[in-house]
């Protein structure tokens, strides 16, 4: 049975669509005509650049393998931690890189996954209204594992950042109501994340630049 808990009713109905077969797909366009027609996906399953043109689409979908995946609410923890570490890069990032929240990156024709937070390179600012970045002009990603997503941040995604050439990765996983830290770096030969450190209470980094975080400041937040 496919459990969709903190879905609204549309977006259950959204990804049990996903999942049908074209015959059933046919009979819930007939029992539910309002539907939008992106609800069923294309023989070729999705691309990138569809995102971007796709009416009504709920705030921060992905796109994994050519499916849309609807993102659940974030939780009080991600978003403290996502809030701290995006404030102390940014602080710390020297003039030639800027740090980005809640925009997708383009990976490959059918992967726009979209990190809790990432670092890019600062040539790689076009205007006002980007929704995306190219995974060369990336150079650091972070997740902030879910319960709702906690496979995709731990296995597809960073499979799909390091096939991509993204040079860093941090993973943050919450222990005992704490952040960990769980720091990786590419290995160019076999293009595989290889983990460099695991930091409690307090992170400190010197790639892609020197960073020092209080990570128990979560708390006051």
């Amino acid at each position: 049975m496919l459990r969709m808990h903190g879905f609204t009713e549309r977006e259950r109905i959204m990804l049990v669509a996903l999942r049908m077969t074209a015959e059933a797909v046919i009979q819930e366009m007939t029992r539910h005509p309002s539907l939008p027609d992106w609800v069923f996906p294309p023989p070729r399953g999705f691309v990138a650049e569809d995102l971007d043109h796709i009416p009504d689409l709920p705030a921060h979908t992905e796109l994994i393998d050519g499916s849309l995946v609807f993102v659940s609410p974030h939780g009080s923890f991600h978003m403290r931690v996502a809030s701290l570490l995006e404030s102390e890069l940014r602080r710390a990032a020297p003039k030639d890189f800027r740090v980005r929240r809640d925009m997708s990156v383009i990976l490959r024709p059918r992967q726009r996954p979209e990190p809790d937070v990432m670092v890019i390179k600062a040539e790689a600012v076009r205007d006002d209204d980007e929704t995306f970045y190219e995974a060369r002009d990336v150079v650091l990603v972070i997740e902030v594992v879910s319960p709702a997503s906690e496979v995709r941040d731990r296995e597809r995604k960073p499979q799909l950042y390091a096939e991509a050439a993204i040079q860093h990765l941090w993973r943050i996983e919450k222990n005992a109501g704490k952040p960990v830290v769980y720091v990786y770096e590419l290995d160019p030969a076999s293009k595989t994340y290889v983990i460099t450190g695991i930091q409690r209470d307090f992170l400190k980094a010197s790639v892609p630049f020197d960073l020092a975080v209080d990570l128990t400041e979560v708390d006051q937040l």
